[in-house]
């Protein structure tokens, strides 16, 4: 079967997000106040031919742990949509 699996991957909260910090700033200078605490991350999506959605999960996860996210400084979501 083929599923549909959608990954986020975003910085872990205790590393600093230097893109997402200039993003802010220039939101508020764009006159958006109340903006805050803005973090960047990558949205991947791909169809996986498995026999489960157990199994699109787990092989989803370890493409993230071998390539899409690095896990010193990222973490990941997987969901099968």
């Amino acid at each position: 079967m083929i599923f549909n699996v959608q990954v986020k991957v975003t910085l872990k909260p205790t590393v600093m997000d230097a893109q997402g910090t200039t993003i802010e700033r220039a939101l508020t200078k764009l006159g958006h106040d109340g903006v805050s605490d803005v973090r960047i991350g990558k949205y991947i999506t791909m169809r996986v031919d498995t026999s489960s959605v157990e199994e699109a999960k787990k092989a989803a996860a370890v493409m993230c742990e071998e390539l899409l996210a690095n896990p010193i400084i990222e973490e990941f979501m997987v969901e099968v949509v």
